[in-house]
């Protein structure tokens, strides 16, 4: 059974840093992207960061461009997101997401999500 773990949220002032974390387990992910999505109140759920499992190619939102680092630890079967800088609008519920780098090729997966909450 494929499990994305996050943990790491919370609260933190604006300009502020938190690392969230996301272990993967129950798969190889050799061929997938593990990443973050994240959704505020009222709005949609929006891509933020992605990393691919074989290789490390990193994909970022332009809104986290320059603040957001995601890394992975492929011993620990674990991804990183490192947030600093944040700003008030990076408050929502961020989701790990596991999904083959060929679209349709596998499942999909998500983790049950993690609150960050960024004080002006």
């Amino acid at each position: 059974q494929v499990q994305l773990v996050e943990s790491g949220g919370g609260l933190v002032q604006a300009g502020g840093s938190l690392r969230l974390s996301c272990a993967a387990s129950g798969r190889t992910f050799s061929s997938y992207s593990l990443g973050w999505f994240r959704q505020a109140p009222g709005k949609d759920r929006e891509f933020v960061a992605a990393i691919r499992w074989s290789g490390g190619s990193t994909y970022y939102a332009d809104s986290v461009k320059g603040r957001f680092t995601i890394s992975r630890d492929n011993a620990r079967n674990t991804v990183y997101l490192q947030m600093n800088s944040l700003k008030p609008e990076d408050t929502a519920v961020y989701y790990c997401n596991a999904r083959p780098v060929v679209t349709g090729t596998a499942a999909s997966y998500w983790g049950q999500g993690t609150q960050v909450t960024v004080s002006s």
